[in-house]
């Protein structure tokens, strides 16, 4: 081999490594980040479970209660720049594929590529609210209704939503079985967690992600239920599909229960961001 090919394999080599740096790094900036979001919805929906605020349990709420905090400008920033490297980490992985045997399937790369949008959009939502420091933050609720009725106005928009619902309560449905079944030990480094880490990440992926899954499915039926209606109002965002457990016959402990679901999804993305192989 002589010494252009020599320096062209260092190059691609270097580049490779640099390129390999970068995702990684926007990779666990983006979990920590999705972290923070979770912790504080969790909290959010705990506190209504026990009347002490009014707040909207969802991500503008989140945002606003950051704002309230010292420091809480810079905090915004450092959480949108986060899901920036969320969104781009799934932009990767639509390129070059994920880690696992299947990670460069069609599939897979489909899956990427909705996942980079929906943090395109997060993150979006979260830099503009810090450069504005719009104290409300946009209710979650609102949003879905507004969405729904413009996808009811459309031509086949009543099947449209429908499909979008149950697009969604199978969504959840598969989070939380991947949840309970602990399939996310095919992503984490599990070799390097000691007994008590894996059993406390094991806690917090399973009954973090159960309760997401819950949340998710349990939004997907009252979009279904709003196309079945025709009434956009039916829908809910994340806010009052939270506030809804609360009115089961279980009362406010069933939204302690999953509020506090959220809040172990929390930690769980955090144990993500340490240990989750990128």
């Amino acid at each position: 081999m002589n010494t252009s090919a020599l320096a062209q394999t260092g190059r691609f080599r270097a580049r490779r490594v640099a390129r390999g740096s970068v995702t990684e790094g926007a990779a666990r900036a983006g979990l920590a980040a999705r972290g923070v979001i979770y912790l504080l919805v969790g909290a959010l929906a705990l506190q209504i479970a026990f009347g002490d605020t009014k707040e909207q349990a969802d991500r503008g709420g989140a945002l606003a209660a950051i704002s309230q905090k010292p420091f809480g400008a810079v905090l915004l920033w450092a959480l949108g720049i986060g899901l920036v490297g969320m969104a781009l980490w799934r932009l990767s992985e639509v390129f070059f594929g994920s880690v696992g045997q299947d990670g460069r399937s069609a599939r897979k790369r489909l899956m990427a590529g909705v996942r980079f949008a929906f943090y395109v959009f997060v993150a979006y939502s979260v830099l503009s609210f810090a450069s504005s420091r719009n104290q409300s933050g946009g209710s979650s609720d609102q949003q879905s209704r507004d969405a729904t009725a413009r996808a009811l106005e459309i031509p086949a928009g009543q099947w449209l939503v429908g499909a979008a619902g149950i697009a969604i309560v199978a969504a959840g449905g598969w989070i939380g079985v991947r949840a309970v079944l602990r399939k996310y030990h095919d992503k984490l480094r599990l070799g390097q967690m000691g007994p008590r880490i894996r059993r406390l990440v094991d806690v917090t992926g399973v009954a973090g992600g159960a309760a997401r899954g819950l949340v998710f499915a349990v939004a997907g039926v009252f979009a279904v239920r709003a196309a079945i209606d025709y009434e956009p109002d039916k829908a809910k965002g994340l806010d009052d599909t939270l506030r809804t457990f609360a009115g089961t016959p279980l009362g406010p402990w069933l939204l302690v229960c999953v509020a506090a679901g959220l809040v172990l999804f929390g930690v769980f993305s955090f144990a993500m961001a340490r240990w989750r192989r990128v």
